[in-house]
């Protein structure tokens, strides 16, 4: 399996031995030693994954990067973060996945009402199984546990991704912009129930879901 470490905050090195990684296209800055880069059609699992993310919008441009010696990717100077997967899923925007390990399974999932935070409809990007993945965010990412006595209201615009057995729903409710007088509509959040843990960025991406 490849090693997954940091180099600073806004790198990614990956050590491969004949393993290999999936990572957004491009995000390549460097490599040492016998690589080999390949294209891949769509984010998902073969056929299926790429018909639904192109029906969905939850767009994913993939490379496969497969050999001997160390890769280095960024993208954006964004910030970048490890997940460590243990059998599990992550839930996560596909603008703020960089890249995984081969073996990890990817694809686009229905989230309910939560996924318009994008405006790319009602669908987010999964990956499952053990293996690591590295997430970005715009600015140091903010990990936050949500427990049954504990739920959580998330701004849709700072979302980024969340593990464990959550329930999430899309509400609408007054927030700080909207008492200052900054939001041109109706304001929604998206909020966390049941126990895991959600990671946000301090900030926000332009969404529909703040003048819905």
């Amino acid at each position: 399996m490849a090693t997954f470490r940091l180099q600073g905050s806004k790198v990614l090195a990956v050590s491969m031995a004949g393993d290999a990684v999936k990572a957004k296209n491009g995000s390549m800055v460097a490599y040492d030693g016998q690589m080999a880069f390949k294209k891949m059609s769509g984010g998902g699992e073969g056929l299926r994954g790429m018909v639904t993310r192109r029906l969905t919008g939850e767009q994913m441009e993939v490379m496969e990067v497969r050999g001997q010696g160390t890769c280095w990717f960024a993208d954006r100077a964004s910030e970048i973060n490890l997940v460590s997967l243990h059998g599990d899923k992550l839930w996560v925007e596909a603008s703020n996945l960089l890249c995984t390990d081969a073996g990890l399974r990817t694809g686009t999932t229905f989230t309910g009402l939560r996924g318009g935070a994008t405006g790319n409809g009602l669908f987010t990007t999964t990956v499952e199984g053990t293996g690591q993945a590295a997430i970005m965010s715009d600015g140091p990412a903010v990990v936050l546990r949500v427990t049954p006595q504990y739920p959580l209201q998330v701004d849709p615009g700072a979302y980024i991704a969340h593990q464990g057995n959550l329930q999430q729903h899309f509400q609408s409710g007054v927030t700080f912009r909207t008492l200052m007088g900054e939001g041109g509509g109706e304001a929604f959040q998206i909020r966390f129930e049941g126990d895991g843990l959600v990671y946000v960025q301090p900030s926000e991406r332009n969404t529909i879901g703040g003048d819905i």
